[in-house]
């Protein structure tokens, strides 16, 4: 690892360790684009990160740290442990808890406020979930996409699906859609107001005031689930489905 000794400047990453009870760690990232320091304790995975702008020194950063361990700590008392679903666990669909129960089939499937999963281990059925959970949010968000490409009277090009964390979706000048598949978790407004948001960029490829102009006109009411999205986009990515 390299610093750079006239200034004691933090040229690459490095994690620190600050001891303590529970013993924290954090990672200091360097950033061209930051302009101060920034503090984040994941939601997920309870990581904890400073972006440290160009030019501040490691001295700084590591003292900024210290400062703000009490906050950090309590943050991360706060997170929630992530969760594999497994037979009779319930994990959301559509916003809807479903109870996961094991049953004599070759394949999940989603019936009556349950999710059906063949026999075999906790690893497999959470893979089978996970399997099931992407074919229906491919299926829902396709559908909810041609829908606001119509109003917009625009066509978007590929439609891909990922898990990412620091997104829900994306579009590209292309025309290509992304979305995270784990907004099948989410209930179906929510959905629905992320597959418009990314339809309106087919129109502006910005956020503003004429996009989110263009997003009131095709989703109406998109403020609420856009709110919940927020507060409650996080419980999502609880749920590990590999190791």
């Amino acid at each position: 690892m390299f610093w750079s000794k006239q200034a004691d400047r933090l040229t690459e990453a490095e994690r620190i360790d600050l001891g303590g009870n529970p013993d924290l760690s954090v990672l200091l990232r360097p950033s061209a684009r930051a302009r101060r320091l920034s503090l984040r304790v994941s939601k997920v995975d309870g990581r904890v990160t400073l972006t440290v702008p160009h030019g501040a020194s490691r001295h700084e950063a590591v003292r900024f740290v210290n400062e703000r361990a009490d906050w950090i700590r309590k943050h991360l008392a706060d997170t929630k442990p992530a969760q594999r679903p497994h037979i009779g666990a319930t994990i959301p669909y559509l916003g809807q808890p479903h109870l996961i129960c094991e049953a004599p089939l070759r394949a999940a499937r989603i019936r009556h406020g349950e999710i059906l999963v063949p026999p075999g281990d906790d690893r497999q059925t959470a893979a089978r979930i996970e399997a099931l959970l992407k074919r229906a949010a491919r299926d829902r968000l396709a559908r909810a996409s041609d829908l606001y490409a119509a109003r917009v009277g625009r066509d978007f090009g590929r439609l891909t699906l990922r898990d990412t964390r620091s997104r829900w979706g994306s579009c590209s000048s292309q025309g290509n859609l992304m979305y995270s598949w784990r907004l099948i978790m989410a209930p179906e407004p929510v959905l629905d107001y992320v597959a418009a948001h990314e339809v309106a960029h087919l129109v502006h490829m910005d956020h503003s005031p004429a996009f989110w102009a263009q997003v009131a006109a095709i989703c109406p009411d998109y403020k609420a689930p856009r709110k919940w999205l927020r507060e409650h986009g996080g419980d999502l990515q609880r749920y590990r489905f590999r190791d």
